[in-house]
Protein backbone atom coordinates (compact mmCIF):
# COMPACT_ATOMS: atom_id res chain seq x y z
CA UNK A 1 0.00 0.00 0.00
CA UNK A 2 1.12 3.47 -1.03
CA UNK A 3 1.28 6.38 1.14
CA UNK A 4 -0.37 8.87 0.31
CA UNK A 5 -0.07 12.84 1.67
CA UNK A 6 -2.79 12.52 4.46
CA UNK A 7 -0.84 9.28 5.61
CA UNK A 8 2.07 11.45 6.63
CA UNK A 9 2.24 13.73 10.11
CA UNK A 10 4.94 15.67 11.46
CA UNK A 11 5.53 14.63 15.41
CA UNK A 12 8.53 16.77 16.89
CA UNK A 13 9.72 17.62 13.27
CA UNK A 14 10.02 13.90 12.59
CA UNK A 15 7.75 12.57 9.32
CA UNK A 16 5.29 10.00 10.56
CA UNK A 17 2.44 8.11 9.39
CA UNK A 18 -0.32 10.08 11.12
CA UNK A 19 -1.77 8.17 13.78
CA UNK A 20 -5.00 6.62 11.49
CA UNK A 21 -2.69 5.37 9.04
CA UNK A 22 -0.17 4.12 11.69
CA UNK A 23 -3.29 2.14 13.84
CA UNK A 24 -4.53 0.23 10.55
CA UNK A 25 -0.97 -0.83 9.71
CA UNK A 26 -0.58 -2.37 13.67
CA UNK A 27 -3.42 -3.78 13.67
CA UNK A 28 -2.65 -6.27 10.80
CA UNK A 29 0.40 -6.85 12.44
CA UNK A 30 -1.13 -8.29 15.75
CA UNK A 31 -3.09 -10.47 17.27
CA UNK A 32 -6.51 -9.43 18.51
CA UNK A 33 -5.59 -8.48 21.96
CA UNK A 34 -2.70 -6.06 21.53
CA UNK A 35 -5.06 -4.93 18.10
CA UNK A 36 -7.60 -4.42 20.35
CA UNK A 37 -5.51 -2.39 23.15
CA UNK A 38 -4.20 -0.42 20.26
CA UNK A 39 -7.71 0.84 18.80
CA UNK A 40 -8.63 1.49 22.44
CA UNK A 41 -5.87 3.51 23.06
CA UNK A 42 -5.92 5.38 20.15
CA UNK A 43 -9.51 6.18 20.58
CA UNK A 44 -9.59 7.13 24.27
CA UNK A 45 -6.38 9.12 23.76
CA UNK A 46 -8.13 11.15 20.45
CA UNK A 47 -5.91 10.07 18.41
CA UNK A 48 -8.51 8.57 16.03
CA UNK A 49 -12.18 9.44 16.21
CA UNK A 50 -15.11 7.26 15.70
CA UNK A 51 -15.42 7.90 12.42
CA UNK A 52 -12.36 7.36 11.49
CA UNK A 53 -12.43 4.29 13.30
CA UNK A 54 -15.25 3.47 10.15
CA UNK A 55 -12.75 4.49 7.93
CA UNK A 56 -10.12 1.55 8.46
CA UNK A 57 -12.12 -1.18 6.91
CA UNK A 58 -11.85 0.24 3.27
CA UNK A 59 -7.85 1.35 4.30
CA UNK A 60 -6.94 -2.42 5.26
CA UNK A 61 -9.26 -4.22 2.21
CA UNK A 62 -7.24 -6.96 0.58
CA UNK A 63 -4.23 -6.57 2.90
CA UNK A 64 -2.94 -9.63 4.87
CA UNK A 65 -4.35 -10.18 8.26
CA UNK A 66 -7.75 -7.75 7.02
CA UNK A 67 -10.39 -10.29 8.10
CA UNK A 68 -8.98 -10.60 11.46
CA UNK A 69 -8.10 -6.68 11.90
CA UNK A 70 -12.12 -6.26 10.86
CA UNK A 71 -13.53 -8.39 13.68
CA UNK A 72 -10.99 -6.34 16.41
CA UNK A 73 -13.04 -2.78 15.06
CA UNK A 74 -16.17 -3.86 16.56
CA UNK A 75 -14.56 -4.67 20.12
CA UNK A 76 -12.77 -1.35 20.44
CA UNK A 77 -14.33 0.39 22.91
CA UNK A 78 -12.63 4.06 23.47
CA UNK A 79 -13.20 4.41 27.32
CA UNK A 80 -10.55 1.84 28.48
CA UNK A 81 -7.69 3.36 29.97
CA UNK A 82 -5.12 0.86 29.65
CA UNK A 83 -4.18 -1.96 27.88
CA UNK A 84 -4.74 -3.88 30.94
CA UNK A 85 -8.63 -2.91 31.29
CA UNK A 86 -8.95 -3.68 27.34
CA UNK A 87 -7.60 -7.43 28.35
CA UNK A 88 -9.58 -7.63 31.46
CA UNK A 89 -12.68 -7.12 29.47
CA UNK A 90 -11.59 -9.07 26.63
CA UNK A 91 -11.38 -12.13 29.01
CA UNK A 92 -14.65 -11.76 30.13
CA UNK A 93 -15.92 -11.15 27.13
CA UNK A 94 -14.05 -14.85 26.02
CA UNK A 95 -15.34 -16.32 28.95
CA UNK A 96 -18.91 -15.54 28.39
CA UNK A 97 -19.48 -13.31 31.38
CA UNK A 98 -19.48 -9.76 29.63
CA UNK A 99 -19.23 -6.94 31.73
CA UNK A 100 -22.74 -4.63 30.95
CA UNK A 101 -20.93 -1.25 31.71
CA UNK A 102 -17.85 0.26 31.20
CA UNK A 103 -16.64 2.92 33.78
CA UNK A 104 -19.49 2.06 35.53
CA UNK A 105 -20.14 5.52 38.19
CA UNK A 106 -21.17 4.39 41.94
CA UNK A 107 -23.16 6.32 44.54
CA UNK A 108 -24.44 5.93 47.74
CA UNK A 109 -26.30 7.84 50.04
CA UNK A 110 -23.12 9.99 50.58
CA UNK A 111 -23.00 10.79 46.96
CA UNK A 112 -20.17 9.93 44.55
CA UNK A 113 -17.93 6.79 45.41
CA UNK A 114 -16.23 5.98 41.79
CA UNK A 115 -16.25 4.41 38.59
CA UNK A 116 -15.37 0.91 38.49
CA UNK A 117 -13.17 -0.30 35.25
CA UNK A 118 -16.04 -3.05 34.55
CA UNK A 119 -19.11 -3.29 36.10
CA UNK A 120 -22.27 -5.97 36.46
CA UNK A 121 -24.96 -3.77 37.78
CA UNK A 122 -27.60 -6.42 38.27
CA UNK A 123 -25.26 -8.44 40.92
CA UNK A 124 -23.54 -5.34 41.75
CA UNK A 125 -19.76 -6.16 41.15
CA UNK A 126 -17.43 -4.30 39.83
CA UNK A 127 -13.58 -5.18 38.52
CA UNK A 128 -10.68 -3.23 38.81
CA UNK A 129 -8.21 -3.45 36.51
CA UNK A 130 -4.89 -2.89 38.55
CA UNK A 131 -1.86 -1.40 36.75
CA UNK A 132 1.38 -1.07 39.10
CA UNK A 133 2.17 2.63 37.76
CA UNK A 134 -1.56 3.89 39.31
CA UNK A 135 -2.10 1.76 41.91
CA UNK A 136 1.58 0.71 43.27
CA UNK A 137 2.29 3.49 45.38
CA UNK A 138 1.39 3.33 49.18
CA UNK A 139 -0.87 6.51 48.94
CA UNK A 140 -2.35 4.72 45.60
CA UNK A 141 -2.97 1.68 47.40
CA UNK A 142 -4.54 2.95 50.63
CA UNK A 143 -6.49 5.22 48.67
CA UNK A 144 -8.20 1.89 46.70
CA UNK A 145 -8.59 0.06 50.09
CA UNK A 146 -10.63 3.40 51.62
CA UNK A 147 -12.41 3.46 48.43
CA UNK A 148 -12.89 -0.35 48.27
CA UNK A 149 -14.23 -0.52 52.13
CA UNK A 150 -17.37 1.87 50.74
CA UNK A 151 -18.05 0.34 48.03
CA UNK A 152 -18.65 -2.77 49.92
CA UNK A 153 -20.59 -0.90 52.47
CA UNK A 154 -22.52 0.11 49.48
CA UNK A 155 -23.40 -3.55 48.36
CA UNK A 156 -20.68 -3.90 45.87
CA UNK A 157 -18.78 -6.67 45.34
CA UNK A 158 -15.39 -5.11 43.83
CA UNK A 159 -12.65 -7.48 42.10
CA UNK A 160 -9.22 -6.84 41.83
CA UNK A 161 -7.36 -7.51 38.52
CA UNK A 162 -3.85 -7.27 37.54
CA UNK A 163 -1.39 -8.25 34.40
CA UNK A 164 -0.69 -11.47 35.46
CA UNK A 165 -4.32 -12.66 36.13
CA UNK A 166 -4.83 -11.59 32.35
CA UNK A 167 -2.39 -14.31 31.22
CA UNK A 168 -4.69 -16.73 32.44
CA UNK A 169 -7.35 -17.05 30.05
CA UNK A 170 -10.03 -18.67 32.77
CA UNK A 171 -8.84 -17.11 35.71
CA UNK A 172 -10.56 -13.71 35.61
CA UNK A 173 -14.09 -15.31 33.95
CA UNK A 174 -14.07 -17.96 36.53
CA UNK A 175 -14.00 -15.30 39.34
CA UNK A 176 -17.12 -13.14 37.99
CA UNK A 177 -18.84 -16.02 37.77
CA UNK A 178 -17.65 -17.11 41.36
CA UNK A 179 -18.67 -13.34 42.67
CA UNK A 180 -22.17 -13.72 40.17
CA UNK A 181 -23.29 -16.69 42.05
CA UNK A 182 -22.26 -15.42 45.66
CA UNK A 183 -24.88 -12.42 44.88
CA UNK A 184 -27.49 -14.97 43.41
CA UNK A 185 -27.58 -16.87 47.12
CA UNK A 186 -27.16 -13.39 48.89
Amino acid sequence: MTVGPGDIAEVAGVRATAPLRTVSDVILQVDRYPAVSVLDSALNQGRITSAQLALIPSLIRGRRGAVAARACLAEADGRAQSPLETRTRLRCVDGRVPPDALHLEIRDDDGYLGIGDLGWRGPRIIAEADGRDAHGSPEAAFADRRRQTRLVNAGWTVLRFTWSDTLRPDYIPWTVRQAIAAARRR
